[in-house]
């Protein structure tokens, strides 16, 4: 399973990896080095490979470096779907490491272990609160292992919200009933974002589709609830529990903070200065409040402030750079002189291959629709030239109804449902 940040060290071979790897403490260059070469070597499947990693997971040496590394050849070696490697990462489950519990968790459910003893002593450590009790049931859950359905429904009512939806999930998985999925949808509107983000989680594991409002109403990335109606949305299907397909998608793709249930709110008049910081925060709600709250001032105002921020940091920042690229697009009384520099930032966005801008792409396309600036690329709707769904989706949003006769065949249902849309609503 290929991941974006895989290849960070396009130079470094196979067996320099595995040199680094089995480097004597003392001889490193960098203590980072031995965790750095285990991760490389997902980039080299293969019998050599497999066999550097077990022998590092089965090395029982404390130094610091050798333990993260440890942690990393397990995920490695869940990743490359090594059997071979059960045994070592099975006995991971007795160390002192949680974090290496954990990760041993995830790569024995993605090489679907099936020894009853393991699946026993991922029951007995759910008793720990030490250790990562989500990721347990998780796996116990991915595993099928209904013998765990006492441990797992006793943690239904966890005080940890992480625990307690995984728990509900997990039930659900097992054959238990649906009755307390619903608890799911208030997860999705703690004041945490990381509860928020693991309740939708929870109902794409347990397919809750019913908890799918609840989701797009969550203020979390889009990234997030795009996620959940991709995994949880029928194909074929175009209403479901009252929503209807191109509507709902259509409003994630727009992503309108009227559209959120939003968590934060000011006790005072908050500061242009102060909002847009709020780009940078690593709470969406926070930075959705924010956007809601800059859409009823002034762009000529804003502008010296945002060009100077995005100059500064937003450019390289992927939260904030999504959230400068929605707010370019919501107001529509920028000065003459920005207009040239919004459009290139917004043109940059749609063409960007830096994994973490993905979400920015869309909003891009939208923002330069809204602006007015240029016209609608036909090679946006073209899936041999645009790789990413949603942009020709965003695309489709602009498009008329002659440009979406050429996106009726695309390969994504989500792409040719909107096109089938826009045709069809044509006069």
């Amino acid at each position: 399973m290929a991941g974006a940040f895989d290849n960070i060290h396009p130079g470094l071979s196979q067996q320099e990896a595995i040199r680094l790897l089995l480097l004597p403490i003392g001889s490193l260059e960098s203590q980072s080095d031995p965790y750095m070469a285990a991760a490389h070597l997902v980039n080299f499947p293969g019998d050599e490979t497999e066999a550097a990693l077990i022998a590092l997971v089965l090395d029982q040496e404390q130094a610091q470096p050798r333990r993260l590394a440890r942690r990393k050849a397990v995920e490695v070696l869940g990743r490359l779907g090594c059997q071979q490697s059960l045994p070592a990462i099975g006995a991971c489950l007795s160390s002192d490491d949680p974090y290496l519990v954990e990760n041993a968790a995830v790569a024995l459910q993605q090489l679907h272990c099936a020894d009853p003893l393991v699946h026993q002593k991922l029951r007995d450590l759910l008793a720990d609160p030490a250790q990562n009790r989500r990721v347990l049931i998780q796996s116990l859950a991915g595993l099928g292992v209904l013998e765990a359905m006492p441990e797992i429904q006793a943690l239904r009512s966890a005080e940890d919200p992480g625990v307690r939806g995984a728990a509900i999930s997990a039930s659900v998985q097992l054959g238990g009933g649906r009755d307390q999925l619903m608890d799911l949808a208030e997860q999705m509107l703690l004041p945490n974002q990381m509860d928020r983000q693991s309740a939708i989680q929870d109902a794409i594991n347990a397919g809750g589709h019913e908890l799918l409002a609840a989701v797009l109403r969550s203020p979390v990335s889009p990234v997030f609830r795009m996620r959940a109606v991709r995994a949880l949305w029928p194909e074929g299907v175009t209403a479901l529990h009252g929503l209807n397909l191109i509507s709902v998608l259509d409003g994630l793709i727009e992503d309108s903070p009227a559209s959120l249930q939003l968590v934060h709110a000011y006790d005072q008049e908050p500061t242009d200065a102060f909002l847009v910081q709020e780009f940078f925060g690593t709470d969406f709600s926070r930075s959705y409040l924010a956007l809601q709250t800059l859409q009823q001032r002034t762009a000529a105002e804003l502008w010296p402030l945002l060009l100077r921020r995005w100059q500064e940091e937003a450019h390289n920042d992927y939260g904030a750079h999504y959230f400068f690229v929605r707010l370019f697009g919501a107001l529509r009384d920028w000065p003459a002189e920005a207009l040239p520099q919004i459009q290139s930032i917004l043109e940059e966005a749609i063409v960007t291959r830096r994994p973490q801008f993905t979400k920015s792409k869309p909003a891009a396309v939208l923002a330069m629709g809204s602006l007015g600036e240029g016209h609608l690329s036909l090679s946006w709707l073209d899936s041999h030239q645009t790789s990413f769904w949603e942009v020709r989706y965003a695309a489709l949003m602009l498009a008329s109804q002659e440009q979406a006769e050429q996106a009726l065949e695309d390969p994504d249902p989500f792409v040719a449902a909107k096109a089938r849309a826009v045709v069809a609503a044509a006069p």
